[in-house]
Order: structure tokens, then C-alpha cells, then sequence
């Protein structure tokens, strides 16, 4: 899909230079002389590299809609994931280093969304919240107020993670996976 380069805005995926960008800060200039521009930083969806691009108003880019599709985490396999997509039955595998550390995560039989451009995956969503079960917890040390004393704990999955002193070893806890937080106990 063709847009015009002034309406370019940050989130919007563009292909610039036969490489896939993601736009992250948008800022439209009108100097004194001459057409007014956007000035747009691009971030490399697939490498590290960031570019500061100018586009005119007369300019077009190619936007691009990443297509995205639900598959279910089926196992591991030395360090590749095996997800399956629920319609067809076909299988795909992911590096362990594509998902990072969130790999941890993910359970049997999780749905996962899948991001791909063209067929190669370029990005992986877990759900918000997972619900573990604490392995080791630190005793409370008396004296602390409980208003904001956290106290280390160490998951299922061997990730570590902050709780409320109430919290003790062999209780599920919904944790949130992004920021790889506690959320609350589990009902």
C-alpha cells in the first residue's frame, strides 16, 4: 500500500531501500523556504541499524501489513521452538534467540501470535499474563514494613522475580510476561 511521506507515523512499517524499517519518531518540518518534509527516525525491523530519513509530501513509500497468525507452542528441541499452526497442521520452528529470554515462558499448548512478512517470521507475542507456580521463596525478615518490601523468588520455569512477602514457596502467582513482573496470586 503506496502513502504519501508526510503521512508517515510512528508504528507504521515501511519498505525503504528494499529493507523493512519500523517508524519510530515522526516530525513534520515547514521551513521558510522550500516544501515541507518529514523528518522520520527508522529503526531496521530485521537488523539493529537506525536512519534518519527525510520524506516530501510529493514522495511515496510502501507501507507494509505485517501478516499475523496464531500458532500453538508444541515443544523444544535442542535450541529451536516448534509451534503449530491450529489450521492447516503445518509446523514451523523458531530459533530459541528469536523469542529471548521469554522463551521461558511459554507452556504446552500456548497460543502465540506470530508476526511474518512475506512468509519469514519477523516477530513473536506470548499472552500478557501467565500463571507459575513459585518454587523457592526468601523467608520474610521481620521488621519490614510490607507496604513495599518485595522479596526474591524463583519461579517453575527458573526465572527469577520480585513478590509480596505473603508469598511462599508452592503458590501460583500470575506473572506478567513482558515485564516479566508479579502480578497477583492465582485463584
Amino acid at each position: 500500500m503506496k502513502i504519501n511521506g508526510n503521512e508517515i507515523k510512528p508504528g507504521n512499517i515501511i519498505l525503504h531501500n528494499g529493507e523493512l524499517y519500523v517508524a519510530v519518531k515522526t516530525d513534520h518540518v515547514k521551513p521558510g523556504k522550500g516544501g515541507a518534509f518529514a523528518q522520520v527516525e527508522l529503526k531496521s525491523v530485521v537488523g539493529n541499524t537506525k536512519l534518519n530519513e527525510r520524506f516530501r509530501a510529493s514522495e511515496t513509500v510502501e507501507k507494509v501489513r505485517l501478516e499475523q497468525k496464531d500458532y500453538q507452542y508444541l515443544y523444544n528441541q535442542d535450541d529451536m521452538l516448534v509451534f503449530m499452526d491450529t489450521e492447516s497442521y503445518e509446523q514451523i520452528e523458531l530459533q530459541r534467540d528469536f523469542v529471548g529470554d521469554r522463551a521461558a515462558f511459554l507452556q504446552d499448548g500456548m497460543m502465540v501470535t506470530v508476526e511474518s512478512y512475506e512468509d519469514k517470521p519477523l516477530g513473536i507475542s506470548l499472552p500478557g499474563q501467565v500463571t507459575l507456580e513459585i518454587t523457592e521463596a526468601d523467608p520474610v525478615v521481620k521488621g519490614q514494613t510490607a507496604s513495599s518490601s518485595y522479596k526474591p523468588a524463583v519461579l517453575e520455569n527458573g526465572m527469577r522475580v520480585m513478590v509480596p512477602p505473603f508469598i511462599t514457596a508452592g503458590e501460583k502467582v500470575v506473572v506478567d510476561t513482558n515485564e516479566v513482573t508479579y502480578v497477583r496470586r492465582a485463584e
